[in-house]
């Protein structure tokens, strides 16, 4: 639907639109001898005028780039539009004939300019394809060294420290041997002692007993006994008994150093290897590595037929209306199977439903306004939730198994991817965001979450989708704007209201590669080409949209729209001809 120029959006980056006056239809291609965007009908009209059929006519993205209008310095009232081949300097028609150019070779700039601007697109493609994937899968293999160096020094800690116990339990062991010695050398010691003390105290009562004896002798009444004593061998006085002095051990301190400790507990070297430098593949082998495989190829070939076939078209038609029972509002749509579709409420209602408005299955989750479910190439259906941080798959027999713990993360949002199976899940911890990437068994094989300046990509991705050339696009809530990356998770674009009225919330694309988003706040669907740029507003307030808040496309090519203020009703429209 094509708008006049007050009626395009503060918030639009670029409106597409014929270029031929008084048409306002959707431009598809573009005049690169006139470089005059204009639509199919427009094109029509030119190649059938005389002075224009021979112009050169290509699609949109194809087009020449119009050389910048740029006065000449010299001759003021002169364009820059040829290029000295031998001064190789950019300068006007008038310069060509003065003489200090004066049998030079000239150059249309214009046709410089497009063969820079495609030399330039060809190394931004080469960047994208090639260094920039290589450089993301070398910053991988480092964060697999970081881990493998932490688990392997870790391992060194556990070693060092049971090596110091062992020697620890060893020293105790020697300490304990030598103590026992000790303590038996000091009893045998003290036994010798107790001997001999003993020994000088019978002889002392020898002495005591003696002395009495004498002083009986020094009685007058016993001058007799004295007379005889004196005369008496027994007057002799026992020698005192020898003793010696005990010899006590010395203790020798032992010869060690803090080295001889360091060699007990083994030792802790580098290799002397020189470090490997890290592959990088050639741009031969990586160009051969993104060749697309027969399927992809296949796919591609499919998307080109269509895109030859289909086109916006210039009004929308409603083509019919579903009623769900069980949820007052629709906050997020997933089509599965056999004309089934799930559709979610504020409230965490999950209600799968027939296109007749038959409830086929009730689940109560943890979900609120966001897309918190898809449904998988097989038929199952994905859910997050977000109050255990886990992700529920249920299989077509009705089965509800836990398929994937998110850790410390909170999953908001989670998309099935319709290339390659893979799951792309929104997720929030604290005041950060991220997108992660598991394969169909639940593996973890990418995290989205800064751009190449280490800023922060997301805040709460609470819608997600895939586009056909594999971009991620996340409606973030509270930075109010569709955050893109490519494949890789290289930031490829983010669109942005100018000011606050442009509040994203479902997001879906279709098989040209165009966005479509909802704007809950100005009650607009949007739609965006695959670079980001705005096309048109495909549904509006004057069409009776109310709150638009998720939007999926089907298999027919038809938009699928889920609304706030609608009630309980689907609304299905036909915006591709």
């Amino acid at each position: 639907m094509a708008l006049s120029e007050s009626q395009i959006p503060p918030d639009a980056q670029h409106y597409l639109v014929c270029g031929t006056e008084d048409c306002k239809k959707n431009c598809q291609f573009y005049c690169n001898d006139c470089h005059h965007p204009m639509c199919e009908q427009c094109r029509d009209e030119h190649q059938k005028n005389r002075k224009t059929m021979n112009h050169e006519l290509v699609p949109y993205k194809q087009r020449k780039r119009q050389l910048p209008m740029q006065k000449c310095k010299i001759h003021p009232t002169k364009d820059i539009d040829l290029l000295c081949e031998e001064c190789q300097i950019p300068l006007c028609s008038k310069c060509a004939t003065t003489k200090e150019h004066r049998g030079h070779v000239f150059t249309d700039l214009e046709m410089v300019f497009t063969e820079k601007c495609s030399s330039c697109n060809a190394e931004i493609t080469k960047i994208r394809s090639n260094f920039e994937p290589t450089s993301q899968d070398l910053k991988q293999e480092i964060a697999r060294d970081v881990t493998e160096i932490k688990k392997i020094m870790e391992g060194i800690r556990k070693s060092v420290k049971a090596e110091s116990e062992a020697l620890k339990k060893l020293v105790d062991t020697v300490t304990s041997d030598k103590m026992e010695q000790v303590d038996k050398i000091e009893q045998s010691l003290l036994q010798t002692l107790n001997g001999q003390n003993q020994e000088i105290d019978d002889y002392i009562n020898y002495l005591n007993d003696l002395v009495k004896t004498f002083y009986g002798y020094l009685s007058p009444l016993n001058i007799e006994q004295l007379t005889f004593a004196l005369k008496s061998e027994n007057v002799i006085i026992r020698p005192i008994p020898e003793t010696s002095k005990p010899v006590p051990p010395v203790f020798t301190a032992g010869q060690y150093s803090k080295e001889d400790v360091a060699k007990l507990l083994g030792r802790i070297t580098v290799p002397n290897i020189k470090p490997q430098n890290r592959k990088i593949k050639p741009m031969e082998t990586a160009s051969i590595q993104l060749k697309p495989t027969g399927k992809q190829r296949k796919q591609e070939r499919q998307i080109s037929d269509v895109k030859q076939t289909l086109s916006l078209s210039s009004s929308v038609t409603k083509v019919r209306e579903y009623t769900v029972p069980g949820v007052p509002n629709l906050f997020h749509i997933s089509l599965g199977k056999s004309g089934r579709l799930w559709v979610s409420d504020w409230s965490g209602n999950l209600i799968q439903t027939d296109l007749q408005g038959n409830q086929l299955q009730k689940i109560q989750t943890s979900g609120m306004s966001e897309g918190y479910h898809t449904v998988t190439q097989d038929g199952d259906l994905i859910y997050t939730d977000k109050q255990n941080k886990v992700i529920n798959k249920i299989t077509q027999n009705n089965a509800i198994t836990k398929f994937i713990e998110t850790g410390d993360w909170t999953p908001f949002s989670i998309h099935s991817s319709q290339i390659n199976g893979d799951l792309l899940v929104g997720m929030r911890k604290e005041n950060e965001g991220k997108v992660t990437r598991y394969n169909k068994t639940g593996t973890e094989i990418q995290n989205i979450q800064r751009n190449n300046k280490g800023q922060e990509l997301y805040s709460l991705p609470h819608y997600i989708t895939e586009n056909i050339n594999g971009d991620v696009c996340v409606s973030d809530y509270y930075k109010y704007a569709v955050v893109v990356v490519d494949k890789s998770g290289q930031h490829r674009f983010s669109v942005r209201g100018q000011r606050s009225g442009f509040d994203p919330y479902g997001i879906c694309t279709d098989v040209l590669g165009h966005i479509l988003v909802c704007d809950k706040r100005s009650e607009n669907v949007h739609i965006l080409d695959q670079d980001g740029q705005f096309l048109s507003l495909l549904l509006t307030k004057q069409q009776g949209v109310r709150c638009p808040c998720s939007v999926c496309v089907d298999d027919e090519k038809n938009l699928w729209v889920g609304q706030l203020d609608h009630n309980n009703t689907v609304t299905v429209y036909k915006y591709l001809q």
